[in-house]
C-alpha cells in the first residue's frame, strides 16, 4: 500500500467514524482557548478544564489578565504542570495582547508566536481551531500515530512531521485531521499498550504489522 493510499484510507475512516472532531478543551472565546492551550502544555485537557473556570471567572478578558499580579494568579494555576512559568506566561501574553494587538487574539502563526508561552504548536492549534486554517499542531499523539500509520516516514522532529502531514493531507481536512490524530492517540493508539484489537485502522497500520511479525518470529 502506498503512502497516498494510507492517507486516503485513514482520512476516510475518520470522516466516517468521527465526522465532526473537536478539541476537548473547554472555552467560549479565542482568548479563553489561548489561555487553555498555554496551560495544556505537558498537562492533560481534563486537568486544564478543571482549572480554567476559576481563571476565566476572575480574568475574563485580556485586559483583566494583563492587570493580574503573580501572587493572585498563581494559586489558580498551581495544580497545572510548571505553574510558575505558566503564570508568568499568561500575564505576559495578556499584556502583549493589549500593548501590541489591541486586546485581540491574532490569527496568524507568525503573530501568535510572539506572545509569551506560545510556540508553533500552540499557534497552530489556535489558528486551526478558531479559524479552520490548514495548520497542523504536532503533539506527542500526532507524532506517534502518524508514524505508526505510515503517514509520516522517518520524521525525527515535530516540524518535520508537520511538513509531511501538510503535504499529504488535503488542505480542507488539515484542521480536522489534527483532532482525529490526537483523539486516536489519546484513546486508542496509546504510547503503551495501544488497543490494536479495537482499532479500525489496524489493517493498514505499519506498527500493528511489525508487532504481529515480532510475535510470529517469537513463536517460530
Amino acid at each position: 500500500m502506498t503512502r497516498k493510499e494510507r492517507v486516503r484510507n485513514t482520512l476516510e475512516f475518520f470522516q466516517k467514524n468521527t465526522p465532526v472532531p473537536e478539541t476537548e478543551l473547554l472555552y467560549d472565546t479565542p482568548f479563553q482557548l489561548l489561555v487553555a492551550v498555554i496551560l495544556s502544555a505537558q498537562c492533560t485537557d481534563k486537568r486544564v478544564n478543571l482549572t480554567t473556570p476559576a481563571i476565566f471567572s476572575r480574568y475574563p478578558d485580556p485586559l483583566a489578565l494583563s492587570k493580574a499580579n503573580f501572587q493572585d494568579l498563581f494559586p489558580l494555576v498551581r495544580s497545572i504542570s510548571y505553574p510558575n512559568n505558566k503564570t508568568k506566561h499568561l500575564i505576559g501574553m495578556a499584556s502583549m495582547l493589549m500593548d501590541r494587538f489591541h486586546g485581540v487574539v491574532p490569527m496568524t502563526v507568525n503573530e501568535l508566536v510572539q506572545l509569551p508561552g506560545v510556540g508553533r504548536k500552540t499557534a497552530n492549534v489556535i489558528t486551526s481551531v478558531i479559524d479552520n486554517q490548514p495548520n497542523m499542531a504536532v503533539d506527542t499523539h500526532v507524532f506517534r500515530v502518524s508514524a505508526r500509520l505510515g503517514i509520516t516516514r522517518g520524521a525525527r522532529t515535530p516540524l518535520t512531521a508537520e511538513k509531511q502531514l501538510i503535504a499529504q493531507i488535503p488542505k480542507d481536512l488539515v484542521h480536522m485531521a489534527h483532532h482525529w490524530l490526537i483523539l486516536h492517540g489519546r484513546y486508542t493508539c496509546m504510547a503503551r499498550n495501544p488497543r490494536c484489537s479495537e482499532c479500525g485502522l489496524k489493517e493498514l497500520c505499519l506498527y500493528h504489522s511489525r508487532e504481529n511479525s515480532k510475535k510470529d518470529r517469537s513463536k517460530a
